[in-house]
């Protein structure tokens, strides 16, 4: 699936994603590839990046919101940092 993190002040990441676990408002929460349609409010938090090569990334994000829709995930966060 593609993958895009957004902020307000640029664009963090995109590319390829075998899955992706967000904080969601009512927990943690995984979308993988062929996810069915999704949109969702994200709490303060660990965002995990998982590759297909089985490589992690983490991100910690401050809030937002996420999409998945046809294979395509696209994360806006309010704010975020890299671990």
């Amino acid at each position: 699936m593609t993958l895009e993190i957004l902020t307000p002040d640029k664009k963090v990441f995109e590319g390829e994603a075998a899955s992706v676990v967000l904080p969601g408002a009512l927990g943690s929460f995984e979308i993988l590839d062929n996810h069915a349609p999704i949109i969702s409010t994200l709490n303060d938090g660990k965002l995990t990046i998982r590759t297909k090569t089985k490589q992690e990334d983490i991100f910690f994000i401050k809030g937002g919101v996420v999409e998945a829709v046809n294979n395509k995930v696209t994360v806006l966060a309010e704010g975020i940092t890299h671990k």
